[in-house]
């Protein structure tokens, strides 16, 4: 499915209606809409903010005439261009998604977490200029500085799994790839609780069924793609940096808690470290700071 939008004023309202009462669409209601058409292979949805959604499974043409009818911006010169690349679905064509990310899943100390941030227009706009990108890509100052800005600005979730609680859900799901869906799909569905929405991104870690399947009702009825370097989409980015900064956060409590730094990632730095707590602490607790089903486990 192809999807259209563009921004409708009020003066405009009622020339798009008009537009696809000639194309003998039939109207229906639809929440926080103004009204829904649907044609033969396509829908129109005008909603309350002024966006204008249109989707189908080839909808260049019509959205092509609709802007000549409405003589308003060529945006679907953009999707002729995206469909001669043969590609179906970008950031220019979704008017609003989720994005969602995590960090913590390659360090043995510390917390999963995992984040989800709602986007339309506006707020990819927003973030693009007071510069969200890949969390990878910045420090953890800038990180918790930017976290905030994401968290007044737009519905999110953050799901964080502890080490503890971690350790008892790796047991139970006995792999990683459905831990992480799990957490995917529980962000999704608070954000879900929060704003309506049809399309979810996330950045791929494994088949997109798993995420799929541990999805409730809201989320059933979502359109979720996975992406490789799915940062590169403003909500997936956005979603980083606010699971980024509550990792950090976390990881300092942690190191204030026991006293001890630890180290990020799961390097030589972590194997001494760990072996330092352990005498301190003892090897039961260790599954309090760490993730159990690592290697370094076996070498510490």
């Amino acid at each position: 499915m192809n999807i259209y939008t563009n921004k409708i004023n009020a003066q405009q309202n009622d020339k798009v209606k008009e537009f696809f009462e000639e194309k003998k669409a039939e109207f229906s209601e639809l929440q926080y809409a103004k009204w829904k058409a649907t044609g033969k292979d396509y829908i129109a949805s005008l909603y309350n903010s002024g966006k204008f959604l249109l989707q189908g499974k080839d909808v260049y043409n019509l959205a092509k005439e609709f802007e000549q009818f409405m003589g308003i911006s060529t945006i679907a010169e953009q999707l002729e261009l995206l469909r001669s690349m043969n590609i179906e679905n970008t950031e220019n064509i979704y008017a609003e998604y989720i994005g969602t990310d995590e960090s913590g899943k390659g360090d043995f100390f510390g917390p999963l977490v995992i984040a989800g941030v709602y986007v339309d227009d506006e707020l990819t706009k927003k973030f693009k200029e007071i510069g969200i990108k890949d969390s990878k890509k910045m420090g953890d100052r800038t990180i918790i500085k930017l976290s905030a800005e994401i968290r007044n600005s737009a519905p999110y979730s953050v799901v964080t799994i502890m080490p503890k609680k971690y350790n008892e859900l790796y047991n139970s799901f006995k792999n990683l790839n459905k831990l992480l869906a799990w957490g995917h799909a529980r962000a999704i569905e608070n954000v879900l609780n929060k704003q309506a929405c049809k399309f979810v991104i996330s950045d791929k870690f494994g088949e997109e069924s798993l995420i799929e399947k541990a999805l409730m009702e809201k989320g059933r009825k979502i359109k979720l793609e996975q992406k490789t370097q799915g940062e590169s989409y403003i909500a997936v980015a956005a979603a980083s940096v606010i699971a980024r900064a509550e990792f950090v956060k976390r990881c300092r409590e942690l190191n204030e808690k026991y006293e001890i730094e630890f180290p990020k990632g799961a390097s030589d730095k972590v194997i001494i470290k760990a072996r330092e707590f352990i005498n301190i602490y003892g090897k039961d607790e260790l599954k309090g700071v760490a993730k159990m089903h690592f290697k370094t486990v076996n070498q510490i």
